[in-house]
């Protein structure tokens, strides 16, 4: 009789940044096949965006919720106790049905709670098979909805988390190419300063709640300093000069 536990699979479905209808059909696919499907959520209790998108395709009652830490920082161990816990309730879960799912909002690979489930389950429950399926990011919805071009030629591309710190994103806006900013919301401030010091805000633009009813999207010359939801997006597109084809 082959072991429940080693035969169990987890998937990492990335299920876009908000607008159900990014969620690829694969993603679809996998999330229905799943015997169950886990979304996470911050100890506060509120639905998640992930949650949100997910409900458009499967039960409620095939869903389960499970807390992370998802909002803690500067608490390590408060942190870690959460991690401890999130992973012993999908090692359960794995030894109690043969798929798993955990949906994530973008891409299980870029900036995922999942990348860390996965780490810990892979200690938890020995021969567990782990997969993901891509998701669209927040950063293609945007240009998709803004009209920025992301790269041309042979532009490179920077993704900057702005937790690591504006001085971080200044860097990558003083060198050649596109700059992706995520999680920018709380440090509006500063990468408006950012963008006027390195004069790359005249082609800039964010977003936040991409394809969803609250959804905003602006020119970064807009940026007054408030503070702006913490999932917000920017792109400052690279300099182009040349025309069409400049860059080849």
């Amino acid at each position: 009789m082959p072991d429940v536990m080693s035969s169990s699979r987890l998937i990492g479905v990335g299920v876009g940044p908000g607008d159900p209808e990014l969620v690829t059909v694969k993603g679809v696919n996998a999330l229905r096949a799943a015997d169950v499907v886990v979304v996470p959520v911050m100890d506060s209790g509120e639905r998640g965006r992930a949650e949100a998108t997910v409900l458009h395709y499967v039960p409620e009652e095939k869903v389960l919720r499970v807390v992370f830490a998802l909002n803690e920082r500067t608490d390590r161990a408060r942190r870690e106790a959460a991690w401890d816990a999130a992973g012993a309730t999908v090692a359960g879960l794995l030894g109690a049905h043969g798929i798993v799912a955990f949906a994530t909002i973008g891409d299980p690979n870029v900036y995922s709670t999942f990348t860390y489930l996965a780490l810990t389950i892979g200690e938890l429950v020995p021969g567990v098979v782990v997969e993901t399926v891509p998701g669209i990011t927040a950063m293609q919805d945007l240009a998709a909805r803004s009209g920025a071009v992301l790269t041309e030629g042979t532009e490179p591309l920077t993704l900057v988390p702005v937790t690591a710190g504006a001085a971080v994103l200044k860097d990558a806006l003083a060198g050649p190419g596109t700059v992706v900013a995520y999680k920018f919301g709380r440090q509006a401030a500063e990468v408006a300063e950012a963008l006027r010091e390195t004069g790359r805000i005249g082609d800039a633009v964010w977003g936040s709640a991409l394809g969803l009813p609250e959804e905003s999207i602006r020119p970064a010359a807009e940026l007054d300093g408030e503070p702006l939801p913490y999932l917000s997006t920017l792109i400052a597109p690279a300099r182009r000069e040349g025309g069409r084809g400049g860059k080849l």
